[in-house]
């Protein structure tokens, strides 16, 4: 049985030998066009096409948050911070209020961590509630429209249902005060509460100059046919497990702990940004949340990424051509992950990485600091320009209101 196992483990070695070998090649080829529908949107310049009026806080919301506990400037939620900073210095922003298109409240929502750097949202509900009372209360934009030509930066887990379980997000539902708002956000999945009608998807914050210091050359061969790096149990919250992941990352580890053409650990070496370079195929599985780093990670490092999560909306879709790039596997076929990935042709297998070659693919995902051409900052205010002009019906009739301001949670409505 023994000598079974050797003969198959070496049938599978050589069956993507020779792919790898292709990838040698290849990799000095010229990088492919995005083009199409989605592609060439990432070449917009959003200077021109709107104005964005940032309102002044008092630092309680934003920067004196941030001077408690500066991890928020390195966790993956980080993008409300970076946002911030970026927009007071844009040429989009616009000091008039009266020329505006887009109004931005500036609040750190999830700059509120544990000891291991996870962030607790019981407090955002009432800082949201709080900033919009202020607003509201100061200047006449929100009320003439209540919130529908403001955006919010909403990066949890499930963006503005303000939990990190999925079902207490989902008895919890979206802050009634933004139901009018734009929602820009972190967490993407189709028929689900937690996701609003025209919200705009983001990739999480990834550090750019830490993954740029672990660059390595671009013709290293890709030897490594699956990899993957994480939990695949989360014991501590889901002690019987079936309910983190949906069991997707359990059945990973199930299946292929013992599979040759698969490198997948809970461990997480300090070759994780070099290894992920020197794989074909990097495991994108959902965790509690659909959505992870790894997905910025591995269109940084030009590793096809699979996509292990049902009913994902993935980071600027409009732009971003997901189906060109990524393979996506159901949840219910990850047993058969193995010969879903070898039996795909490699010709696909190199057109998909020529497109993420692209540097403008890459760009799209990180936001840098200063903020560069094409890059996540510049995608969000594409997305917000691609929404106008804004239809006259959002404006409301004098004395009348929509939102219900004592909806909610009773624990929401206490002062903050």
């Amino acid at each position: 049985m023994r000598n079974w196992r050797w003969v198959l483990a070496l049938l599978l070695y050589f069956s993507i030998f020779w792919r790898i070998e292709a990838f040698k090649f290849h990799r000095a080829q010229k990088t492919e066009r995005i083009s199409g529908s989605a592609g060439d949107v990432l070449e917009d310049d959003p200077v021109g096409r709107l104005k964005v009026f940032v309102y002044e806080l008092p630092s309680k919301y934003n920067k004196k948050i941030l001077q408690k506990d500066p991890r928020c400037l390195t966790h993956m939620f980080a993008a409300e911070i970076f946002m911030h900073r970026f927009l007071l210095s844009s040429p989009v922003r616009t000091l008039n209020p009266e020329e505006a298109d887009w109004f931005y409240t500036p609040v750190y929502t999830t700059c509120d961590l544990t000891p291991n750097g996870l962030p607790l949202p019981f407090k955002s509900p009432r800082m949201m509630r709080s900033a919009i009372q202020l607003i509201s209360s100061n200047w006449p934009y929100w009320n003439r429209s209540e919130g529908a030509d403001h955006f919010f930066i909403v990066p949890h887990d499930f963006g503005a249902c303000f939990h990190y379980l999925e079902e207490k997000a989902i008895e919890r539902g979206i802050l009634p005060l933004l139901q009018r708002a734009t929602l820009v956000q972190t967490f993407g999945q189709r028929n689900h509460v937690c996701l609003k009608d025209g919200a705009i998807i983001i990739p999480p914050y990834a550090p750019p100059q830490k993954m740029q210091a672990h660059l390595i050359s671009p013709t290293t061969p890709r030897s490594i046919f699956v990899y993957f790096r994480g939990l695949f149990y989360d014991v501590g919250n889901d002690p019987e497990g079936g309910y983190y992941a949906r069991g997707a990352r359990a059945a990973v580890w199930e299946n292929f702990k013992d599979n040759p053409l698969f490198d997948i650990s809970t461990e997480h070496p300090t070759t994780y940004y070099e290894d992920m370079q020197r794989a074909i195929f990097c495991l994108c599985p959902l965790g509690w949340a659909p959505w992870s780093p790894r997905l910025v990670e591995a269109v940084v490092f030009g590793c096809i990424p699979v996509i292990i999560a049902d009913d994902i909306v993935l980071p600027f879709a409009d732009a971003i051509p997901w189906e060109d790039i990524g393979v996506f596997v159901a949840e219910k076929d990850v047993p058969k992950l193995d010969s879903i990935l070898t039996s795909i042709p490699s010709e696909e297998i190199l057109r998909k990485q020529r497109i993420l070659a692209n540097p403008s693919m890459k760009q799209a995902m990180l936001f840098p600091q200063p903020a560069q051409p094409r890059d996540a900052f510049h995608q969000i205010l594409n997305g917000l320009a691609r929404k106008l002009p804004h239809d006259r019906s959002i404006y409301l009739r004098p004395g009348e209101k929509i939102l219900n301001w004592t909806a909610g949670p009773v624990g929401d409505l206490k002062p903050w």
